[in-house]
This record gives C-alpha cells, structure tokens and sequence, in this order.
C-alpha cells in the first residue's frame, strides 16, 4: 500500500504503532487487528512511533474513550458517531451494537489512504473534506432522519493541530448545522505540552507542530456561545494503574496529560 500523507495526517501512524504493537504483546490492554494488519502491509519501523509514554497514553485513551462510547451506546443504540480526524482508527469494530450509523471524516490524502486499507462496512461511511467545512454535514444530518439519538462527534487527536480560531469555525459548523444539538468528545492537550513540543517522544519525529493547548476544556466552550463543557478526566486516570512511571508522571506532572473533555450544545 502506497502511503501518502500531509505532514499532521502522518501522525496518525503514531496510535497506529501503538495500537499493533499493543495488540501483539501476550498481556494486551486493547486488540486492534486491522492496526496489526496496515502496518505489516506498509512494512514501517514503528520505533520513532511508539515510545513508551506516548505508547501509554494512546492505550490510555483508547480504553476511556471506548468506555465512554459504549456507555452512550447502551443508552442510545441508534446513536450516530462522526469520527472527526479519523486516520486509520477503527474504534467502529470495538463498540459496535449493531445498530449505529459511524462516518470517518478526515482530509482527503488521509481517505484515500484510509479507503485502501479499509474495506466497505454497512453502516460505516468514509468522508473525505475538512473538519472547518460543512460540505460533510449534509450526509450526517441525512442519517439522523428517523433516529431519536442526538449526533457524536469525536476528536482524537485533532484539537492540539488546530489554532483557537480553527477549533471555534469547527465547533460553529457543528452548531450551525446540527441545530438540534449533540455532543462533542474531544482530546485536549495542555499549554506546557505545546511550548514543549520539541521534547515530545514521538511527535517530534514528524513534520507536525501543536498549534493549541489549554488548562481547561472551558477554554474551548468559551470560543463558541451556547457550548458546554459537561466533564473533563486526564489520561492519568487510566495510565497509572499499569505502571510505575504512569503513577509518578500522574503525581509530579498531574496537569501536563492530555485529557478526554465532553462537550454538549
């Protein structure tokens, strides 16, 4: 597979390595086959990708956000979940009931890349196009007709390669065409994560640059009137219980993590 990738599309290869390396270990915290199977087919040495603390945070947040998707699944089984900078995630295959509607929504480099790797699924649409447009919207807002649920969107690792007026157009494409309302699950990182980019394990070894971070989800709410940050957990809840140097990054750097924050309009 011929890989191509825009300079912040390359690091999704990054929870990609992690995920197949994880899935390969005899104790493994998360199974990701298709994540096994990409990087055996694009034959990359993941070494720059997966070092041990950002190996440990995208475990981290895979798990929590997975709870947390299931968890808004049991409670609303025709739930439609928007994957916002979807990459080569396949968190469908994780939390699927049967019933939802998913759309992988990512720039159009990281699609065709993605649609090479990923066959056709009932009820998984690809969408090619920006998350700072709504050309996208109209497919979503057709496969909420007929359900009672409210709209998921999801941003995993999208928020800190996008500046504040960035992530303010993107929340104003999802209030503007999504008046009914929804909610919005998105990553954060902190402000001393992004002046310490160059330091970063595995970021540093791409092109890309964090462009944001903030102390707070309210920060992000606060762009846009009428959003609502419902609750924030770090990734350090669910690092430090797998290692020592989990437990003492958790307790020294308590605010340094990047954190799960959930939004509502």
């Amino acid at each position: 597979m011929e890989l191509k990738l825009g300079d912040v599309q390359t690091t999704a290869l990054i929870p990609l390595a992690v995920k197949a390396n994880e899935t390969m270990r005899k104790n493994a915290r998360i199974k990701d086959r298709k994540a096994v199977e990409i990087i055996k087919t694009l034959d990359i040495d993941t070494t720059k990708y997966d070092k041990f603390m950002s190996h440990e945070g995208v475990i981290a947040r895979t798990i929590m956000l997975d709870r947390q998707l299931k968890g808004i699944i049991k409670s609303s089984p025709d739930t439609v979940i928007v994957n916002v900078g979807a990459g080569f995630d396949d968190r469908f295959s994780r939390v699927d009931n049967g019933k939802i509607a998913w759309f992988d929504l990512d720039l159009p480099d990281a699609i065709a890349a993605r649609r090479k790797a990923f066959p056709e699924r009932e009820r998984v649409t690809m969408l090619a196009g920006s998350a700072l447009d709504d050309d996208w919207c109209s497919a979503v807002r057709q496969s909420l007709a007929g359900r009672r649920s409210k709209p998921v969107f999801i941003a995993e690792g999208l928020f800190m390669y996008f500046a504040f007026d960035q992530i303010r157009t993107f929340l104003e494409v999802l209030k503007n065409n999504f008046p009914d309302g929804g909610t919005l699950i998105a990553e954060q990182n902190s402000k001393a994560l992004q002046k310490n980019e160059k330091h970063h394990d595995t970021v540093k070894n791409t092109n890309a640059h964090f462009r944001s971070g903030t102390e707070s989800g309210q920060e992000i709410a606060d762009l846009t009137e009428g959003f609502r940050l419902i609750e924030e957990h770090s990734f350090n809840e669910e690092m430090k219980k797998y290692s020592i140097r989990g437990k003492l990054f958790a307790l020294l750097l308590p605010k340094v993590n990047d954190r799960w924050a959930t939004f509502s309009w």
